[in-house]
């Protein structure tokens, strides 16, 4: 689902009100400090809290921002050692939640995320449609042609891998790392197994959909500045397709075999047994016929064409149900998962 502009929300006065007085602000903070309060600055009066977390910045941005932001919203947090913007953003959340906040935002300090759109990120969750939103820059065509072409291609796969992983079909730009998320589905991630890297956006995903989370698209425009992203397709796409592996076999076995038995269940393990069988045959039979020269016989051809067939019809399937399954109930709307009192 892609969201636009509430016009409810995109009055400041209209958000100040109890029931979005607890929206908080993460911001994971590693050698932005030329930015960063300019960030701050941006951030309307919406929000009751910023956290900034100083992830051992070379540069001293915790330090910096202590000294040069009077914004009484703002605290400080500072790890002793560089755990990722992850890590950063992890201690963010468990510093807003054991302060009682009703939705987290995620933004970057380095300037590339409007925080003006803060609402349209949290409209989403407080009208219960979502429990967790992010940013899509590919919603206007128009707009996309700012974004370079190698870092173009490099999200289109990211996406195409993530969609498979993570079994959210219905969502694109997965690194986008502009985000908010309601607290009572964040207090359910395992925090200390969470991706630390450029892994952790994608990682959010597979973690949520595990838990059954509604996730929303919010359109955004690309913006590119003067930064330079730490980011390099080149290095870590090896990385990031052996960890789309490992979380594609994770979700399948929670979701249809350990938490739920369906049809797909059956339809994926048959689908790949025959289409491996008829492969194997069909080759298997294909070099016989070519080292003795002697043409394979019609029966052997369809032996192994027929499980091929049947094969990649029972995968499809299974594809089609799980892109049916995308959640769809938000889960913090669910009962088991409401918080205690």
């Amino acid at each position: 689902m892609n969201y636009p502009m509430n016009p409810i929300l995109d009055t400041p006065g209209a958000i100040a009100g109890p029931a979005t007085a607890a929206i908080a602000v993460v911001i994971p903070s590693y050698r932005v400090t030329r930015h960063i309060l300019g960030v701050i600055a941006g951030i309307g009066p919406e929000v009751a809290r910023i956290y900034v977390v100083d992830d051992k910045c070379p540069d001293a941005s915790g330090a910096f921002v202590r000294a040069n932001c009077s914004d009484p919203r703002v605290t400080v947090l500072e790890h002793a050692e560089n755990q990722g913007v992850g890590g950063a953003v992890m201690t963010g959340y468990r510093a807003a939640i054991d302060d009682g906040a009703r939705v987290i935002v995620k933004i970057d300090g380095d300037g590339q995320m409007d925080a003006a759109l803060l609402p349209d990120f949290v409209a989403p969750i407080l009208a219960g449609e979502a429990d967790y939103t992010k940013g899509n820059r590919f919603f206007d065509l128009e707009q996309i042609r700012q974004m370079p072409a190698m870092r173009l291609f490099g999200n289109a796969v990211l996406s195409l891998m993530t969609k498979v992983s993570s079994g959210y079909w219905n969502l694109f730009d997965p690194t986008n790392g502009y985000t908010a998320i309601h607290a009572d589905a964040a207090r359910h991630l395992p925090f200390d197994k969470i991706s630390r890297r450029y892994f952790f956006e994608t990682d959010m995903l597979f973690r949520l959909n595990t838990l059954g989370a509604v996730v929303a698209d919010v359109p955004m425009d690309a913006k590119y500045g003067d930064e330079v992203s730490n980011l390099k397709i080149s290095k870590v796409v090896t990385e990031f397709a052996l960890k789309h592996v490992r979380n594609l076999g994770k979700r399948l076995f929670y979701n249809y075999y350990l938490r739920n038995m369906s049809l797909a269940s059956l339809e994926l393990p048959l689908g790949l047994g025959l289409l491996g069988f008829g492969t194997v045959y069909g080759l298997a039979r294909w070099i016989g016929s070519a080292e003795s020269d002697v043409a394979t016989p019609a029966g052997s051809v369809m032996l192994a064409a027929l499980p091929v067939i049947m094969g990649v019809q029972l995968i499809l399937a299974f594809l089609a149900y799980d892109i049916a399954s995308v959640p769809t109930r938000p889960l913090h709307k669910k009962t088991l998962f409401r918080r205690v009192p």
